[in-house]
């Protein structure tokens, strides 16, 4: 390849985030009637399957994006990356989608989507997952209202978030394990209700793979600037424990140069004699 070739854009890798993407068209799509669920279990699967652009743009190419006439394009650029506040996550709007449903299969909301006032979703011998770490919110105050009949729903919630569980379970239940949290200021409340019966609806607190993968990156930095300290500090000790093993030679006159220190002993040998 000369250095003028530039590679085709088509052939670079895609991310789960745009798997994700793609597969939400999927879901309005059927939602809009445009698609049946064979059409769409059969697109899904591909788009889970793809692993370069290329791949996924034919999946929705006869698909126009929920409000714009032109068939929806994954985007070959990275998107900026937000500022991390939640304030800029609280963006209004109608959210990504309203609902989801798996009869004996599964459903996922996860990476960037932006999550409604109310979002509905049913497993029926099935299950779903539903992940807000990376999601925006169309409100302050959003409401996950889940229905798991012989099925299960796990919710991920990024932490500084407030959830509230209100749901009720028979031969079932809801995780109330971080129900009750105080909620960092600003940051969304998320209050989960619904109904599980031979069933059960998760909830859990996670960093995203990037919060993670920076607390490791500093948790190393600080090992090492400890060891850092800790050897300076060794060393040192060392230097005043030979600059004082020095200082000791030289009062018994062994840390002399040649001359004065044989004079020294020739002396000490002399008081002897006359002792």
């Amino acid at each position: 390849m000369t250095d003028d070739a530039v590679p085709d854009r088509s052939d670079l890798r895609a991310s789960d985030a745009d798997r994700e993407r793609v597969a939400e068209v999927l879901r309005d799509a059927v939602a809009e009637g445009r698609l049946d669920m064979a059409e769409f279990e059969e697109r899904l699967e591909q788009t889970y399957a793809a692993r370069t652009y290329r791949e996924l743009a034919p999946i929705t190419r006869d698909l126009p994006a929920p409000g714009v006439a032109a068939p929806p394009v994954v985007s070959l650029q990275k998107e900026p990356s937000r500022d991390g506040g939640w304030a800029g996550r609280i963006v209004g709007g109608e959210g990504s989608s309203t609902w989801a449903v798996a009869v004996m299969s599964g459903f996922q909301r996860k990476g960037r989507w932006t999550v409604p006032r109310r979002f509905t979703c049913v497993a029926f011998w099935g299950g779903g997952e539903i992940d807000l770490r990376e999601a925006d919110f169309s409100a302050g105050e959003v409401e996950i209202n889940c229905f798991a009949v012989m099925g299960g729903v796990q919710i991920t919630v990024p932490p500084g978030v407030e959830v509230v569980v209100r749901g009720i379970g028979v031969m079932g239940g809801f995780d109330q394990r971080e129900s009750g949290v105080a909620g960092e200021p600003g940051a969304p409340r998320v209050v989960v209700s619904g109904f599980a019966f031979w069933g059960g609806v998760g909830v859990e607190r996670k960093m995203t793979r990037a919060a993670r993968r920076q607390e490791r990156l500093d948790r190393k930095a600080a090992r090492r600037e400890l060891h850092a300290s800790f050897r300076d500090d060794v060393q040192e000790a060392h230097r005043r424990m030979l600059e004082g093993h020095k200082d000791l030679l030289r009062g018994h006159g062994l840390g002399l140069g040649p001359e004065e220190g044989r004079g020294r002993r020739e002396e000490r040998r002399e008081r002897r004699r006359e002792e």
